[in-house]
């Protein structure tokens, strides 16, 4: 079998540059190579939905906002294969069959689980009632959920965070005791991280962990230079540094882990010809005597220069939005394919495959004809 790739994200709002380099633009760079055999990536509206049951029509106009994202950046419809989570049932099935190989205590576990539980504020305060009855199953269970998702499509790689790190690992679990029980069946998919460590996690423009929808400190792929512009201008760097004589420190600094990001020498060439390379730029800033305000202009320059034909292609793709959802539904037909024809497998390996086993039907009749 050749390389099967699968990604997604949830339909919770607009995704922002923190999604670009930490899995988009990789999916794109993949999507050219064409080093694979089948690219599915994915809008993960049922997944969004564990912790917005209250909310569905937030998921529902956020689908149409992924789509266009997703288009804007430059995946191909004719490359691969966009759907929606919730239109394959195929996923749900295989997700209650692999509720049965993880134990509660192993789902308490996962860091991923126990830190987005704790940023969503399920249940009591305190380490010891984080898992309390406030938490929705659904999304308790969700690494089963993800793992189904890779699974149905017998995914090899999977372009991802580091923060999604411990949920590919349980997908690997959850494959080798399937396997174990029931025969070599599925796949064990391997994690695909950005190589530039800067764009494993970038932080939010207020110095927080994670750029994140809910905390409101995202830069949006879809956003106006305008709005790029007051968003870079008011982002965090270094407190310490008062005054522009004042050496400057790189370490959590937001402005240089985006240039980490996005920065590349020929930036220099064109915006800020006084410095070869962002080295020479680091130094400057370290033994003093550069002010934070030009940083960020030449960061805004570099980010605009990426958004600018995300932008353009986007305003064409929002004059037909009906071809738009055609995508989509083009795509889900492709999904529950490559999904149904894994379930068949998964089904005759647990032996649940009634209609189709023509043996079964036969020895059955035998066994009663000689009673």
């Amino acid at each position: 079998m050749g390389k099967i790739i699968l990604t997604g994200d949830r339909p919770t709002g607009r995704l922002h540059i923190g999604h670009y380099v930490g899995s988009l633009r990789r999916r794109v760079e993949l999507q050219n190579e064409g080093d694979y055999d089948k690219m599915f990536v994915f809008i993960a509206d049922a997944q969004a939905l564990t912790d917005n049951v209250d909310n569905p029509e937030k998921v529902r106009q956020n689908v149409i906002e992924v789509a266009l994202d997703y288009l804007s950046v430059g995946l191909d419809p004719e490359k691969v294969v966009l759907f929606i989570q919730s239109q394959i049932p195929e996923l749900t099935e295989l997700a209650f069959y692999f509720m049965n190989m993880v134990t509660v205590a192993r789902l308490q576990r996962n860091p991923t689980v126990k830190s987005e539980i704790k940023m969503r504020g399920f249940g009591a305060e305190g380490e010891e009632q984080v898992f309390g009855s406030g938490i929705p199953v659904g999304f308790f269970t969700y690494p089963i959920s993800q793992a189904s998702d890779i699974c149905a499509f017998r995914a090899t790689t999977v372009p991802a965070g580091e923060d999604q790190k411990p949920m590919i690992e349980q997908a690997v679990e959850i494959v080798r005791k399937f396997n174990s029980i029931y025969g070599d069946v599925l796949v064990e998919p391997d994690i695909m991280l950005p190589s530039n460590s800067a764009c494993l996690r970038l932080p939010g423009i207020d110095g927080k962990a994670k750029m994140s929808k809910s905390l409101g400190n995202c830069i949006y792929l879809s956003e106006t230079a305008e709005e790029v512009h007051k968003k870079v201008m008011s982002m965090y760097t270094d407190p310490l540094h008062v005054n522009v004589a004042d050496p400057g420190h790189i370490e959590g600094n937001c402005v240089f882990t985006y240039l980490d990001a996005f920065c590349k020498d020929e930036h220099f060439t064109r915006y800020w010809p006084e410095y070869a390379n962002l080295d020479e730029l680091k130094a400057h800033y370290q033994r003093g005597g550069l002010g934070d305000v030009k940083c960020k202009k030449f960061l805004e320059k570099i980010l605009n220069e990426v958004l600018d034909p995300i932008r353009e292609r986007r305003k064409e793709l929002e004059k037909d939005i009906p071809a738009v959802y055609e995508i989509l539904r083009k795509g889900c037909e492709q999904a529950r394919e490559a999904a149904g024809a894994t379930l068949d497998e998964v089904r005759k390996a647990m032996k649940i495959n009634y209609f189709d086993d023509a043996e079964l039907i036969a020895a059955q009749q035998q066994k009663y004809q000689q009673q």
